[in-house]
């Protein structure tokens, strides 16, 4: 064969090779026939050649274009999908809304035998025993043969509703100047009933209504 035929045949082969090369996307094998006729003319095609000519054939290997992902492995669980970066700052929770404060405990305003008032949360306080002062037949208070003493129980009410606050306010009062002048020994005692009322008036309606 000459140069000529030579570089005419590694033309076809090229081309060739670009016309089947969409059968590489393709997984199965290529046949190429290589054909010489009688006068030495050489053709590659796809197809057998034709009868009077001489036939080569060459099977050329499909490759596919995008690699197919490898099966899993039997009994092995396709890998799970990538979950959301975590967020870098959470967002603080919600704080819960606060109870709406409650009105106070009820109170009571009692009076006394001698017409003072005051107010308690007892609705029934202590009796007392009151002196009674006593005179000697001649009228002279300290010719009083003994002493004695009247059980006095003070008359108390409910306080309404709608003055509740300023009730408790009185009590604070009360038992904030008890607290201030109090002996030695009774100083820890009023303190804490001292602040127990007052944390009684700021924590209620009454402290909202004093700070709104």
């Amino acid at each position: 064969m000459s140069r000529t035929a030579r570089s005419i045949a590694r033309r076809l082969l090229l081309a060739v090779c670009c016309l089947f090369a969409s059968f590489a996307a393709q997984a199965a094998d290529v046949v190429i026939y290589r054909c010489t006729d009688a006068s030495g003319a050489l053709t590659l095609q796809n197809a057998p050649c034709p009868k009077g000519t001489k036939q080569e054939q060459r099977t050329m290997q499909g490759v596919n274009t995008v690699p197919m992902a490898p099966a899993a492995p039997a009994g092995q669980a396709p890998a799970a999908a990538a979950k959301p970066a975590a967020r870098t700052a959470d967002a603080p929770p919600a704080r819960a809304t606060d109870a709406a404060p409650l009105p106070p405990p009820v109170l009571f305003q009692c009076t006394t035998y001698d017409k003072d008032t005051y107010v308690t949360e007892d609705s029934e306080p202590a009796s007392r025993c009151v002196s009674l002062r006593t005179t000697g037949l001649d009228g002279n208070p300290q010719a009083g043969a003994g002493q004695a003493c009247e059980v006095v129980r003070d008359t108390c009410a409910r306080v309404p509703d709608g003055g509740l606050c300023e009730a408790w306010k009185k009590r604070g009062d009360e038992t904030e100047v008890a607290y201030r002048f109090a002996r030695r020994e009774n100083v820890e005692k009023n303190r804490a009933e001292y602040e127990r009322v007052a944390r009684i008036l700021s924590e209620s309606t009454c402290g909202v209504a004093q700070n709104p």
